[in-house]
């Protein structure tokens, strides 16, 4: 018990160191822009809330927070900022003006910190490598659900997707060129799919399928119910169970049941169900040897009730593969993503909504999930790289409060030839903050449902792959 505290104590340290070195490389681009360009800088603080120490030096007020959130700049020759940074001691009518080219330079510095943050974390990946498990790299149907929109238009496990909705693709998860993020982004009331099956090309129209959900989790998005192909490898074999007995190790690869292929555990997992007392032959692999044993499922309590199983557990990643992708790769890929992500967010049509982003409690739930998993530290900081791009071009939009806002005022003071009336900026800031951290508390509620899931067990709602038990 001691122990199992001491390693979460250890992995919520982790991220939020990881959490804040974002944030704060992206403050100190401009700070160090605003140092260069002459700006007056009042205070540059690593975290938010009550100060536990603070010290001036050089005309500059350096601060460590209570709420480790980040950080912030105070550049009030800048649009003001009070509501997040607090108010400013000087008084603004009374501070030298500064050029717009500088203006712009500093708002600028803060995306460029975190794209070379990026490129730094990139670079590491590319050294160190990060995990890619068997299901992400393969666009081959392991299991179609019963009843399933796949099912419906005839996809079966085995098939090879080649494209979804008229894109070519060549990976089951992710975002880019992916089956499940094609199927997600489709707007049309069916999904063309292409297979191939037994050496043929296929055309297979599919009417998908969005699940209702309650109130505090957010709206489903398109399905159709398929999941990729995984070797179904034994994790564990439960003491004095009829896989025990039927000689069963863990590292054993069951290739198929009753004669027919199994390209992914739930298959299996589904038959015991539907057949809890029918006898199972099957085809396992244990390293260079084939051989077949034969069992039948038992009553075994499973999570609180009695469930039919033969008292195995899959590692449900598959065979792994350490990758190890160029910087340039990486960071590329994550730009074409975070672009994909706000271009399905602006459209009508598509099932994706601002709900479905991750705000501060998201990414921190999904940097936690990372670490508790083997090699975590590998995707920690391969997530960094998506993270720190993200955070850069979603600064970059012409909103104000944001850098791009920053910048979009700037033009305007060049197109005026003056500046922006202080009081205008005042609101306008002051607006926009507010709907801004409105929205980040909206998405936090979701995030907040999402980590309460976790705990309940919740199943997911996209096409991922399943845990089962048998």
């Amino acid at each position: 018990m001691f122990l199992h505290a001491l390693r979460i104590i250890f992995i919520l340290l982790e991220v939020i160191v990881l959490f804040n070195l974002l944030i704060v490389v992206h403050e100190l681009g401009h700070f160090l822009a605003a140092r260069w360009r002459g700006l007056v800088i009042e205070k540059f603080g690593v975290w938010f809330g009550k100060p536990l120490w603070k010290k001036t030096f050089n005309g500059v007020e350096y601060s460590l927070g209570s709420i480790p959130l980040g950080g912030f700049v105070a550049l009030p020759q800048l649009a003001p900022m009070d509501i997040i940074e607090g108010e400013t001691d000087a008084d603004r009518a009374k501070l030298p003006p500064i050029s717009v080219p500088d203006k712009i330079i500093v708002a600028v510095a803060g995306p460029l910190f975190s794209m070379l943050l990026a490129v730094v974390f990139a670079t590491l990946v590319w050294a160190v490598g990060h995990p890619v498990g068997e299901a992400d790299m393969t666009t081959v149907i392991g299991y179609v659900e019963p009843g399933s929109p796949g099912e419906k238009a005839g996809l079966k496990a085995g098939d090879k997707i080649l494209e979804v909705d008229g894109k070519r693709v060549t990976r089951f998860s992710g975002m880019n060129d992916s089956v499940t993020w094609n199927v997600i982004r489709s707007e049309g009331e069916t999904i063309p799919f292409v297979v191939e099956r037994n050496g043929q090309r296929l055309p297979v129209t599919v009417v998908p399928y969005i699940a209702p959900t309650s109130g505090w989790r957010r709206k489903s998005v398109r399905q159709v119910l398929i999941y990729p192909a995984s070797k179904p490898i034994i994790a564990e074999v439960d003491a004095a169970t009829p896989a025990a007995k039927a000689g069963l190790q863990p590292g054993d690869i069951i290739q198929a049941f009753n004669g027919q292929p199994i390209y992914n555990a739930i298959a299996l997992a589904d038959f015991i169900r539907q057949h809890p007392k029918s006898e199972l032959k099957l085809d396992v692999l244990r390293g260079d040897s084939r051989f077949q044993t034969s069992l039948t499922p038992v009553p075994i309590m499973t999570k609180g009730k009695m469930m039919p199983r033969i008292g195995i557990a899959w590692d449900t990643t598959g065979q792994l593969t350490i990758a190890h992708p160029n910087p340039v790769e990486q960071v590329y890929d994550s730009v074409t993503s975070t672009l994909n992500t706000i271009e399905a967010v602006i459209s009508p049509k598509s099932d994706v909504k601002l709900q479905h982003l991750s705000g501060p409690v998201g990414i921190v739930r999904i940097y936690y999930l990372l670490f508790e998993s083997d090699r975590g530290w590998q995707l920690a900081l391969w997530f960094s790289v998506i993270l720190n791009v993200n955070l850069a071009i979603l600064n970059m939009l012409p909103i104000p409060v944001l850098d791009g806002g920053h910048i979009v005022l700037a033009l305007v003071e060049a197109v005026r030839r003056k500046p922006v009336n202080i009081r205008v900026l005042e609101i306008v800031q002051t607006g926009c903050a507010v709907l801004i951290i409105g929205y980040i508390a909206y998405v936090s509620f979701f995030d907040v449902g999402d980590w309460l899931g976790d705990k309940r067990g919740a199943a997911p709602d996209a096409e991922v792959q399943a845990s089962p038990t048998p």
